[in-house]
């Protein structure tokens, strides 16, 4: 078996770096899989990296993302509908996807390694399909949000990129130039959503007034807020968090709890829901505020759904 190490040589801290040269010599020593490393050099290159070897080795292969959430993106994008399997480990800033499948907001990168046994070249793991989320022809392993969150996303990713020591805290940092702005967007949609009886419903709205709207897979973004605690990675459904346009005294009481996994709880300005897919589209025809797992995109329309079964992830064992 080869074991492919993407690593972003730019993502995370010295630690990480430290810790991720154990993992190698583990492997030099102690293991009979090979280990293989690449540097990821430009936007974009994860992707073609994860891609080329799922096509040359199949499911005699894993692909492992040594970085963020940026990352990871682009290698479930080079990955979807192949037989070869994706590891995380949290190397990253952000590492908001990780989050979800380690089940913890507080991640140690250390204990990942360990539970994989990475730590000691004797690797154990189990292998399951997830959903992704299709827009435009492109997938989203996370959250695909429009509106503040993606404000919020934007200057946080900066200001981290720029004081490295602030980590994910710069996210949480960014929400105050955030807020101090206008909270009121405006985007049209047509959704696809399911109630809790399994019955079809629309959303249509043109122009719809909002606050953030998130579709999620996963249930962390932007550093560890949460919009769906109780998102399911394989249940064919996409979990929502639509906001609706508040000022800011409406807003500032939200913002812990939105944080928190508990901002649809008693209030009638968050609504949540399952989605299955839809359109969404700008009102004026400009670039919409929206971004796919961090990742801010120009489009002014999105056409999105819900990608049953379209990549196999490595999970630690019980």
């Amino acid at each position: 078996m080869k074991y492919v190490f993407i690593e972003n040589p730019i993502a995370g801290n010295k630690n990480k770096q430290l810790l991720f040269k154990e993992v190698q010599s583990a492997f030099r020593w102690n293991s009979e899989a090979e280990m293989i490393i690449e540097e990821t050099h430009y936007h974009g290159h994860a992707k073609e990296i994860a891609a080329s070897y799922a096509e040359k080795y199949g499911k005699d292969c894993v692909v492992v993302t040594c970085g963020g959430d940026g990352t990871v993106h682009e290698a479930a994008n080079g990955l979807a509908h192949t037989e070869t399997p994706l590891m995380i480990l949290p190397f990253g800033t952000g590492n908001d996807f990780a989050k979800k499948i380690y089940g913890t907001k507080k991640l140690d990168a250390l204990n990942i390694v360990r539970a994989f046994g990475l730590h000691n070249g004797k690797l154990k793991y189990k292998v399951k399909p997830i959903d992704l989320i299709d827009y435009n022809g492109e997938k989203c392993i996370n959250v695909m949000s429009y509106g503040l969150d993606t404000k919020v996303e934007t200057i946080g990713r900066k200001m981290a990129g720029k004081v490295k020591f602030l980590g994910h805290q710069a996210y949480n940092l960014a929400i105050i130039p955030s807020i101090l702005s206008s909270l009121n967007y405006q985007i049209n949609v047509d959704l696809d959503c399911i109630d809790n009886a399994g019955k079809p419903y629309k959303i249509q709205n043109t122009p719809l007034k909002y606050t953030l709207f998130a579709v999620c897979n996963g249930s962390y973004y932007g550093g560890g807020f949460c919009p769906a605690p109780d998102s399911v990675l394989d249940d064919g459904l996409l979990d929502y968090a639509l906001v609706d346009a508040v000022s800011l005294a409406e807003a500032l009481p939200l913002i812990p709890k939105y944080n928190a996994g508990t901002a649809h709880l008693n209030s009638d300005k968050v609504n949540i829901g399952y989605i299955t897919g839809g359109r969404i589209w700008s009102v004026d025809g400009s670039s919409l505020l929206g971004n796919c797992d961090g990742e801010n995109f120009d489009y002014t329309e999105v056409n999105f759904q819900i990608d049953k079964n379209a990549l196999k992830l490595c999970f630690l064992e019980d």
